[in-house]
């Protein structure tokens, strides 16, 4: 490698930053929002004259030249449909045409930030690492015209340079699968439009009382029994109060994952620098394990994988060593899939009913000194805290693992609004925000009468964009705690990949750039207008998106 020619790309990238201004609304954003939709929104650009035309003789230049560059290299190329585009090794050679790759682990860029600069002769890209360098080229695809995804022919992207890198190091999106469950295509899909718009978290939500979905050797009652249910309610509980009145579709539902399948999906993910964090709930939302293994459960049954939503009386023996010997050989198995830093072990909607009338769990209660239902739960979750911990694995929960003592090393998922991730900030925990009245994408986007059925709630465009990770309750230091922000998408309701795809997007988008993008203030008009621009990259990659007509701004 020439050593000479990246110090002067870095020394080029340095001037940038520290030239680079806070905040983009610095400039005439109003003006420049035509010419670059993007978002999540940089912390700098400067317009530049001129248009750069990419063909199909473009070159990929990669310094250095390794398996990651080159993976990047490959996804570039396969973007754009490049079939024979050159992979060059070296420094030295004609710029034109060409997009160079730049990558020092020792430079002055933050670990996922990158320099941009796209000229008419070519494309530069400048990272400490890969992730970064890939986050780049997400902003040049925002920047390509929609004709490109029907013709597939040579294109023009307006010249810019970019400084750029996010605010939250944990950026999220969840999918149940449990509830309804979807293709491999389309999960792929899901990850595709995902880091698009720079998310890095993938929760894959693979356990539920309707389902459980991925397949484990050691059990294969779980494909068998757990995987499937009779058959799945039809309409909305609040409609039908009365549970012997309910009406069901008659036809058994399921399916699960193979082993083989979920590694072709992590790969795939990993490509494309998400991490995928599984959930496998416990101690709750545990029927479908317990209709394959009755002995797991604290009564005699009979139980069955359910068939309507809410709340389950029936949850794993916290006084029974089998079930920990189960959840500890599933785990097992689970870690090797998932590389990820994490596993999600649920932790929340405990109905602790079950566990007061358990002869098992009483005694389990008394032999560890423990006051009440609730610090045996936490019993239960700093068990197998400490099980994953010794597999060198960190757990994430919902907000319920606080009731009774939060485990030590614990990081916590705030849903129920945002008391959770306060408290739990407070006491030195990593904290994920998600409450639920500003980040469930379940909840009904707009008020007309036209909506397709949904679990209630209220959480439009505009509210997903106004909403603030860091409550202002917390002092600077608790504050650091605050790794990110997620979105769930919970599918009681939702049973098609179309459906997916409508009640995430474009509130998904408008939690990127809330992820990424440290604003002072924010301005949702202004916000509202590069989207109108950028929804033709959906539009390209046919996604069935929720319209912007019923999401206009109340501030327009």
């Amino acid at each position: 490698m020439n050593v000479l020619y990246v110090f002067s790309r870095y020394f080029v990238a340095l001037l940038f930053l520290l030239s680079a201004q806070q905040e983009l609304f610095s400039q005439d954003i109003e003006n420049i929002a035509e010419r670059y939709p993007l978002i999540p929104l940089p912390i700098s650009l400067k317009p530049q004259l001129g248009e750069l035309q990419i063909t199909n003789a473009l070159k990929i230049r990669l310094l250095p030249y390794n398996k990651e560059t080159q993976e990047l290299a490959e996804y570039i190329a396969s973007f754009l449909g490049l079939q024979h585009a050159s992979i060059l090794e070296n420094a030295l050679g004609d710029d034109k045409n060409c997009i160079t790759i730049s990558i020092d682990p020792h430079g002055v860029i933050p670990p996922e930030g990158y320099y941009l600069s796209i000229t008419p002769d070519a494309i530069s890209i400048t990272a400490s690492t890969v992730q970064g360098a890939f986050w780049g080229f997400q902003t040049v695809k925002q920047l390509i015209p929609a004709s490109f995804y029907t013709s597939h022919t040579s294109i023009a992207i307006p010249c810019v340079e970019i400084y750029d890198a996010p605010r939250f190091t944990y950026r999220g999106l969840h999918l149940d699968v449990s509830r309804h469950f979807f293709p491999v295509e389309f999960i792929k899909k899901y990850i595709d439009l995902m880091v698009s718009y720079k998310f890095n978290t993938f929760h894959w939500h693979l356990t539920d009382d309707q389902g459980w979905r991925v397949e484990i050797k050691k059990y294969p009652r779980l494909q068998e029994i757990a995987a499937f249910r009779d058959e799945t309610f039809l309409g909305h509980p609040k409609t039908q109060l009365f549970t012997f009145l309910r009406k069901f579709d008659g036809r058994r539902y399921g399916g699960f994952y193979t082993q083989e399948e979920i590694k072709d999906v992590v790969e795939y993910a990993r490509k494309r620098h998400i991490e995928i964090i599984p959930e496998i709930e416990l101690p709750g939302h545990s029927v479908a394990v317990l209709a394959a293994f009755p002995e797991l459960g604290c009564s005699k049954g009979p139980y069955k994988t359910a068939t309507q939503w809410g709340i389950m009386r029936d949850v794993y023996c916290a006084g029974s060593e089998k079930t920990f010997e189960f959840l500890e050989n599933i785990l097992e198995e689970v870690i090797s899939l998932f590389p990820s830093t994490y596993i999600h072990i649920g932790g929340d909607e405990v109905l602790k009913t079950r566990w007061r009338n358990c002869s098992k769990c009483q005694e389990r209660r008394q032999a560890e000194g423990l006051k009440n239902e609730e610090e045996l739960q936490s019993y239960f979750i700093r068990r197998i805290e400490q099980f994953l911990n010794k597999k060198n694995r960190q757990i994430i929960g919902w907000d319920e693992i606080l009731e009774g003592g939060v485990a030590p090393n614990a990081t916590v998922m705030s849903w129920r609004g945002v008391s959770g991730g306060i408290k739990a900030a407070q006491q030195g925990h990593n904290v994920i925000m998600t409450p639920n009245q500003y980040l469930y994408f379940d909840h009904y986007q707009s008020k007309s009468p036209n909506e397709p059925l949904a679990i209630g709630g209220f959480t439009n465009l505009e509210k997903v964009y106004l909403y603030e990770p860091v409550p202002k309750e917390l002092q600077p230091d608790e504050a650091a705690h605050i790794l990110g922000a997620q979105a769930n998408v919970w599918t009681e309701f939702i049973a098609t990949s179309e459906q997916v795809e409508y009640m995430t997007y474009p509130r998904a988008i408008a939690l990127a750039e809330v992820n990424w993008t440290a604003l002072t203030e924010k301005n949702y008009s202004q916000f509202y207008k590069r989207l109108t621009r950028n929804l033709l990259l959906l539009d390209g990659l046919r996604v069935h998106y929720h319209p912007l007509s019923s999401q206009e701004s109340t501030q327009k």
